[in-house]
């Protein structure tokens, strides 16, 4: 029996006391396609940091396949089903959020690889703790809301960019791998998802250029020059870099940004 089928899941959860914890966001993957997707992309690593497991339906194989895998599994039930489900696996009840992932991305064995499916009360916070620590990985397979995935990948010109938008298309090679419709989890969600696949790209610029971008995304359906007044910008620069005097944020290219920086 696999833990993609609900029924043999419901088994391993019931026997361990455990049950999906609406506070802490859990719907557990059953979809063998969409775990094969993952598995795919996440190996050949060598090592896995793997955050918010859940009972295993990746850890299982993932912990079969890989010299040694870390799970951050802050619930207590969980840890306990994973002592059956994923026993090589290296699990640790800590909040993924309070410890430090370089740290613990340094035990493993390289080529690194995160995998996440992302809790949706911590997308955000999660997200950023893991593209921060980018230097310690060699590519991330994270699942999120497809609200989040399609911010992550708007392009100029889209209403949905907004600051993460610009902020992770500069760091990484942003990779849409799948997408997950609420029937592919036990209970089902209320949103789609997506899995998304990042591989650092580092452009280079400056701590300076991203606090520029959130300055300007500060209220995104407010004029940039509005955003940016405290700045100096003025409608002649817009127009000087071929711009309308009323253009927003989210229609702004990097190279808009980075001119942006120069003239500011």
């Amino acid at each position: 029996m696999s833990l993609t089928d609900p029924a043999f899941l419901s088994k391993v959860l019931a026997r361990n006391g455990a049950s999906p914890k609406h506070a802490l966001g859990q719907h557990f993957l059953v979809s063998d396609h969409v775990v094969d997707a993952i598995l795919k992309q996440a190996l050949p690593a060598c090592g896995i940091l793997e955050i918010g497991p859940g009972p295993g339906v990746l850890t299982s194989p993932l912990s079969m396949r890989v010299p040694k895998l870390i799970a951050y599994e802050i619930d207590p039930l969980m840890q306990r089903v994973l002592t059956e489900t994923a026993p090589a696996a290296q699990v640790r009840g800590e909040d993924a959020l309070k410890v430090s992932l370089a740290d613990a991305l340094e035990e493993l064995p390289t080529p690194r690889a995160v995998v996440s499916n992302l809790p949706y009360y911590i997308t955000g916070p999660l997200l950023g703790k893991i593209a921060e620590a980018w230097r310690h990985w060699d590519w991330a397979v994270l699942m999120m809301q497809k609200e989040v995935g399609d911010r992550i990948l708007a392009p100029a010109g889209n209403s949905a960019r907004g600051s993460l938008s610009v902020w992770i298309q500069s760091e990484f090679k942003v990779t849409r791998i799948a997408d997950v419709p609420p029937t592919a989890f036990h209970p089902p969600p209320k949103v789609q998802s997506v899995v998304l696949r990042l591989d650092p790209a580092p452009s280079g610029r400056t701590p300076e250029f991203f606090a520029l971008v959130r300055e300007g995304f500060a209220q995104p359906r407010k004029t940039l020059s509005n955003n940016l007044k405290g700045r100096g910008l003025g409608v002649s620069l817009l127009e000087e870099m071929g711009l309308s005097g009323t253009i927003r944020p989210h229609q702004l290219t990097h190279e808009h940004w980075d001119r942006l920086l120069t003239e500011l």
